[in-house]
């Protein structure tokens, strides 16, 4: 009775299955169903591979086999030792989730779907269930879910946060070409992707809020929140006050275009967020404040004895020219 080396019982889902013995008989029939491929594996390389069909293995159908291992003393004989690894050419759906960061290290949390068949069978067993030792479905699932998260986590560091959720359709579109490409270097056809949705941190939410309200932009932002804390001390200062709770920012907050005007900023007499001084109403909680005065004028200041510079009441020393007040 001549040795059988079959598939049986292959499941909806499984992409690759190992026959458990490698004890391999000249004469051998090898049986491989629609949807599959054999591939021949030793010593970490893959050799021959068969598709759909009946076959008897022989020195003429392995030639690849053959002429490796031409040398090896008893290789003509039988048995000799060789894995078979089946490889299931279907089309299959599976999950992805990441965690990645934009240009300004803002976090992104990403999840969607993607769909995939192995295009070349020896590839895909040379890099992944042999080079990464995948011979089962979870291992290989495994191996390929980290794989997709760590080419997004590179591909989207290369964006910034406004970016990523002002054209998500663009970007995904980059991003599936670019994995494309490094799918393509291991066997394997991505045949689509999709985000199912993307977020960030609370934190990173109230910015990309302040970039639709404000129209600043991301570095904008950034300065913004470098004088939080100077906001709140003058907040906390009599000089600053101007009745019911507001406070108004002196010019600190100066943008990065040579030539342009200050941005002054004012805090919120109802929620304390830091509001341009032109709003007519709250940005963070909807609060009317018509009333608010708006004229940095307003803010006691003193003016520096030495280059005219507008100093902060209080001021010890001029902050332009270091010059003693």
């Amino acid at each position: 009775m001549p040795q059988v080396i079959e598939w049986t019982g292959a499941g909806p889902d499984d992409i690759v299955w190992r026959y458990p013995a490698e004890d391999m008989q000249w004469g051998a029939q090898l049986v491989v169903h629609e949807y599959e491929t054999a591939v021949f594996f030793r010593d970490g390389k893959s050799y021959d591979s068969f598709g759909p069909g009946r076959h008897m293995l022989t020195t003429l159908n392995l030639p690849k086999l053959t002429a490796g291992f031409s040398r090896l003393a008893g290789f003509t004989e039988t048995p000799f030792k060789v894995a078979v690894i089946f490889i299931s050419t279907k089309q299959f759906a599976g999950k992805f989730g990441s965690k990645a960061q934009t240009t300004e290290l803002a976090p992104l949390m990403t999840f969607g779907s993607f769909w995939l068949k192995v295009e070349t069978p020896q590839l895909f067993v040379n890099e992944v269930v042999g080079g990464q030792n995948a011979y089962t479905t979870p291992s290989v699932n495994d191996f390929l879910r980290g794989f997709i998260n760590e080419k997004m986590i590179d591909d989207l560091s290369k964006y910034d946060l406004v970016t990523v959720f002002t054209k998500l359709d663009e970007i995904s579109g980059q991003v599936k070409a670019s994995l494309i490409e490094y799918f393509r270097r291991i066997g394997l056809q991505l045949v689509d992707l999709k985000f199912e949705g993307i977020d960030t941190t609370p934190e990173y939410r109230d910015r990309l809020f302040w970039l639709k309200q404000s129209g600043m932009t991301s570095e904008g932002v950034l300065r913004m929140e470098t004088v939080k804390e100077a906001a709140k001390e003058l907040g906390k200062s009599s000089g600053a006050a101007l009745g019911a709770g507001m406070v108004l920012i002196p010019p600190l907050f100066q943008t990065s275009t040579p030539g342009a005007p200050a941005v002054a900023l004012v805090v919120c007499p109802s929620c304390s967020a830091q509001i341009p001084s032109t709003s007519k109403f709250c940005p963070n909680c909807g609060k009317s404040i018509s009333a608010m005065p708006t004229q940095p004028s307003q803010v006691p200041s003193q003016k520096c004895a030495k280059c005219g510079e507008i100093l902060p009441t209080g001021a010890k020393f001029c902050h332009s020219c270091g010059t003693k007040v």
